[in-house]
């Protein structure tokens, strides 16, 4: 069968697009198979992954080491809820605080509800530690957030879309712009429980705020004695080059927030970590989740944090994503407004006035490459870890080739317009 059948003519886009709500708009390639940064279609056509699932296959797909994590556990034990102990979780958690040197973590299945567990945490702290009155604290949050799907989380989100029909929304959240810390300053008051903030915007467009932001926001809140959050769910473990995306800067937060590729790309991991003092609001019956520090999770998680120490995948994410960055600022095509990230975190945001960042996506899919749009204007690049030099090279080839072919469209379109 040909590699290009069109989506209409495809049976299983059809038979997904008859049963599956409408609540995406894929790429039309239908996946079956992969290794590595390497995707396979239903046909056999393989793909180079540079986007890893928004962070959640860091460590490649289907990787050995986890794989067999997976299985092993999987035929001993694999839930038992946490009505009782399990011999994996402990393991799992301790290596957690050790690596990212938080005292307690609170496990957690999708970002999304690590995210609420957050929030819970820091309203109870507000109220309970710091003296809020009840029902009145408040959490700020930054202008091109992206947390989650909730509906309270969606309610603080600035995208009128994520919004749209969904309400009505929790009260007692305030945005401010992000990397602008003397906004965050001017918007705390004696309500004030806590600053919720991603190091560097995903969803947002790879949005990296100035030097010296999160250091700024940390004395900030330590001065004003407001908890800084740190979402972490897409640039923690490795993503920009450190363990952590705070560790740029060397602050510590409140809590933190970790998902996606705690998982090791296999299945949903988050945990929400934090201060004996913020963790110690939680007492037994307050907050819950039957799949939650799960054993199998807790087995995943815990290889995937000894193979991402291990293999020093932090520090070969600095390196790939320098060659990334320096091949793509090498390009020089009008289309090509900014290149801007960390690590193997990176997003070019194009001029939508020659191509939208979607068009330019189904270019690169179309030519062996699979990445996504965000914000309509910026494509995101952000491979497994696990990446090579010269796999980096071959997607670099591979984004020459577009840019070539729109050059080549573009002049081909003026002309025909210029004989007209």
């Amino acid at each position: 069968m040909s590699t290009h059948i069109k989506p209409t003519q495809n049976p299983t886009i059809a038979l997904e697009n008859r049963y599956c709500a409408h609540n995406y708009e894929p790429l039309p390639v239908v996946l079956s198979s992969g290794k590595g940064v390497w995707l396979t279609d239903q046909y056999g056509k393989h793909y180079i992954d540079m986007m890893s699932a928004y962070s959640a296959v860091s460590f490649g797909h289907s990787n050995p080491v986890l794989v067999h994590a997976l299985t092993h556990q999987a035929e001993k034990l694999a839930i038992v809820s946490r009505a009782f102990y399990s011999d994996q979780l402990a393991p799992f958690l301790r290596l957690l605080c050790e690596m990212t040197g938080m005292p307690k973590a609170l496990p957690m299945n999708s970002g999304a509800e690590a995210v609420e567990t957050a929030l819970k945490a820091a309203r109870k702290w507000g109220h309970k530690v710091k003296g809020i009155p009840d029902n009145t604290a408040e959490i700020i949050t930054c202008i091109g957030n992206f947390a989650g799907r909730t509906t309270t989380i969606v309610g603080f989100s600035t995208e009128a879309q994520y919004k749209d029909g969904f309400g009505p929304f929790a009260p007692g959240f305030v945005s401010v712009p992000f990397g602008d810390a003397a906004a965050l300053e001017a918007a705390i008051t004696p309500r004030t429980a806590a600053f919720l903030v991603e190091p560097i915007q995903g969803e947002g467009g790879i949005i990296v705020p100035p030097d010296g932001y999160l250091a700024a926001c940390r004395e900030i809140c330590t001065r004003h004695n407001v908890l800084l959050i740190c979402d972490e769910v897409q640039t923690g473990l490795g993503r920009t080059g450190k363990l952590l995306a705070c560790d740029h800067e060397n602050i510590k937060p409140d809590g933190l927030i970790l998902g996606k590729a705690l998982g090791g790309g296999l299945l949903p991991v988050s945990a929400f970590l934090a201060t004996e003092e913020v963790m110690g609001v939680f007492t037994p019956g307050d907050h819950g989740s039957t799949f939650g520090g799960n054993p199998l999770s807790a087995a995943v998680g815990l290889a995937a944090l000894t193979l991402l120490r291990h293999d020093h995948l932090a520090d070969a994410a600095e390196r790939m994503g320098q060659r990334l960055q320096a091949g793509l600022r090498a390009i020089n095509h009008p289309a090509i407004r900014v290149v801007r990230g960390k690590g193997l975190l990176i997003g070019m945001d194009l001029d939508p006035a020659v191509i939208s960042a979607r068009e330019f996506c189904e270019m690169l899919l179309e030519l062996g490459l699979l990445s996504k749009d965000t914000h309509d204007t910026v494509v995101r690049f952000a491979p497994p870890l696990t990446i090579s030099a010269s796999e980096i090279d071959t997607a670099l080839d591979i984004i020459h080739q577009a840019f070539n072919r729109l050059t080549t469209t573009t002049e081909t379109t003026t002309a025909e317009r210029s004989y007209a």
